[in-house]
């Protein structure tokens, strides 16, 4: 790595991003005003329920929005270096579709996708696969291409890797189809790898696998990784930072452990509530009261407020700024408004954020 390109630069800023779909029942305001920062091999995670804007944010990133997609307002800034010394800064989304193809798409960000099957291609080797991107972007002559891909396979794990590359991928498990996603994803050696709920569809062994396997090549390649999901157990293993996103807007952010020991948004103790605990005394799961409000209808006040049992007056008229908490932890709520009387996050939250500390050895630093 060049010296210049040391680990505390910004790879990526995100700013006031929001993104409207057209549909035939009107307009969707998707995203209401995102804002992100990604270091040099930092890993942050975005969780939220379905339909919070967590994939639609980072298919922004890629610059592989649809068609129907209106961006109103915002920056997605990228940083990469093309060469040792030429450091480039460009807005995707000010890029054409081909720049954005040529220079970005797999080159310097990659996506591992939720389902294995749907970024596979059936007719073709998984060898062919991995070597089309180095080929493409890099003009990797065939014999090289084909070695680094063999190596690559080795990298995720994959045994016998010469006889994996002749397969096609209806041959390979649910495993090992991912590890070879991810293989694909690695091969032109990117900055950024975009993880869209990479384990969603395999069963738990194999989740521990693919997410330590994840953080590995990170470790060694030195990427920055944005993890999509909404399994909170998966966060704990793998950010430094976590954003909790609900109708479009980030409403949580800070460090794991801020999120984790010290949430303060209503929405961060649901989920919290809701993550399955062997110790509970609750015997049903607790679920989020109602549903995510419809996007096609104009947001008043807190988006939040019609499921939230701590709702103000005010989250109907006004929404939240964002307050400051630490230098690395804010959030969108009224409740930290100093007139907000003073309320407490539910006993039983509480109880187990009390023993996930002790399991963690967590002291409050």
């Amino acid at each position: 790595m060049n010296s210049n390109q040391t680990e505390q630069e910004t790879i990526l800023t995100v700013r006031d991003l929001s993104i409207s779909f057209t549909t035939t029942a009107g307009m969707v305001n998707a995203i209401r005003g995102v804002n992100l920062d990604l270091k040099r091999g930092e890993t942050i995670a975005i969780v939220g329920e379905s339909g919070s804007g967590k994939s639609v944010t980072n298919k922004a990133i890629m610059g592989i929005l649809d068609k129907n997609a209106v961006v109103n307002a915002g920056s997605i800034e990228f940083t990469y270096y093309r060469d040792k010394d030429t450091k480039i800064t460009c807005d995707i989304l000010k890029m054409k579709k081909a720049e954005i193809r040529r220079h970005i798409n797999g080159k310097r960000i990659a996506m591992v996708f939720q389902d294995p099957m749907t970024s596979l291609d059936p007719t073709m080797s998984i060898g062919r696969q991995i070597m089309e991107g180095m080929m493409w972007h890099y003009h990797t002559p065939k014999k090289e291409a084909y070695r680094k891909s063999l190596k690559l396979l080795q990298e995720v794990g994959i045994t016998d890797a010469e006889k994996r590359m002749k397969n096609y991928p209806h041959q390979l498990s649910g495993g090992m189809r991912q590890r070879v996603v991810i293989a694909i994803a690695l091969a032109c050696n990117p900055d950024l790898l975009i993880c869209d709920e990479p384990t969603t569809a395999l069963d738990v062994t194999i989740q521990a696998k693919i997410i330590e396997l994840i953080k590995k090549v990170q470790l060694q390649r030195n990427i920055s990784v944005i993890y999509i999901t909404h399994d909170l157990g998966v966060v704990a293993k793998v950010a430094d930072y976590v954003n909790v996103m609900y109708a479009g807007k980030i409403v949580e952010k800070g460090t794991a452990s801020e999120i984790y020991f010290e949430p303060v948004h209503p929405y961060t103790w649901g989920l919290l509530s809701a993550m399955p605990d062997l110790d509970s005394s609750d015997d049903r799961l607790y679920t989020i009261p109602g549903s995510p409000p419809n996007l096609l209808h104009p947001v008043s006040g807190d988006a939040f407020a019609p499921r939230n049992i701590y709702a103000l007056n005010i989250d109907g008229r006004l929404e939240p700024p964002v307050f400051k908490i630490t230098e690395t932890h804010y959030a969108s709520t009224w409740l930290l408004d100093k007139r907000a009387p003073k309320v407490e996050m539910p006993k039983e939250l509480k109880n187990r954020i009390e023993r996930m500390k002790k399991e963690a050895g967590y002291n409050g630093k």
